[in-house]
């Protein structure tokens, strides 16, 4: 993969956020380990790993058989909001929508809550217009809200819904909002190392799931920060080679054929039930 390998951390929440969750919520540690063994994270890492999410509140201990893991209910929002940027916004925004613009002022006494606004303004893919000022497109609205409401910092924020009236070129004026050559440096590792897998794996009849379950996880890993980094911004006002476009065609196919392999496997790794919705195999 470009650049450094995906934290285990970042591979375990891969696992509970595509696949525990569709299989009960719960996976024990036995279980758990011998997956990560297959991404090649050893015990004591995958240990460590579930160390910092318990603490972080995303993980709770649950002993059924043995000892195991779930997810900490006040994280179902954040993985299904998680789910929406990830799988349901690949299309860029309508221009006609128009924007949600976020404002906020921040008490010097609590500039913490200031640079924390900063920052998930920005992974909500926000870009800064102005200080204080940020806008996306409107279809960001519901998850900005629900988000600000859940960190506790919708006090210091007002949310309008917008549209633009000059005097700059809209297509100039984003480009110094957002950091177009960072998010498509972003887009282009992406595409150079899942591009060729995606076209190897087009030429096969079926796919193992053991295989499909070691390359969906750290696919899907590098590729779900982008989503975000990427608010989606109305086609005319994005650079005419904009290569987004090719990468997610090459996430769409991988996830078409190793999504459901990699579940399998899963479950028979696990003996957790498959999900009802999942077709038989062919």
């Amino acid at each position: 993969m470009s650049g450094s390998a995906p934290r285990p951390s970042s591979l375990i929440n891969t696992i509970y956020g595509e696949f525990v969750r569709r299989l009960g919520g719960w996976i024990s540690i036995a279980d758990l380990i011998a997956l990560m063994a297959e991404l090649d994270v050893d015990g004591p890492a995958v240990r460590s790993a579930i160390s910092r999410l318990k603490k972080a509140g995303t993980l709770l201990q649950e002993r059924r058989d043995g000892t195991g893991y779930r997810l900490d209910p006040a994280m179902g929002p954040v993985f299904e909001e998680g789910d929406r940027r990830i799988f349901h916004s690949l299309e860029p925004a309508e221009l006609a929508d128009g924007w949600v613009m976020a404002v906020f002022s921040v008490p010097e006494s609590e500039r913490a809550h200031r640079h924390q606004l900063r920052s998930r303004l920005t992974w909500l893919g926000f870009g800064n217009a102005a200080p204080g000022v940020w806008l996306a497109p409107a279809r960001v609205l519901p998850d900005a809200r629900r988000l600000l409401e859940r960190l506790g910092l919708s006090a210091y924020v007002h949310l309008f819904i917008s549209a633009y009236a000059g005097f700059a070129e809209l297509s100039e004026a984003v480009c110094s909002w957002w950091d177009f050559p960072a998010i498509e440096a972003q887009y282009a590792a992406f595409t150079d190392r899942w591009g060729p897998v995606a076209r190897e794996l087009s030429a096969q009849p079926r796919i193992d799931p053991v295989e499909a379950f070691r390359d969906y996880v750290p696919m899907l890993t590098q590729w779900r920060r982008l989503p975000y980094l990427d608010p989606g911004l109305p086609a005319p006002l994005l650079p005419a080679d904009w290569n987004a476009v090719a990468a997610r065609g090459v996430f769409t196919a991988l996830h078409a054929r190793l999504a459901e392999p990699g579940l399998r496997h899963v479950g028979k790794v696990t003996g957790l039930g498959l999900p009802d919705d999942l077709p038989r195999e062919a």
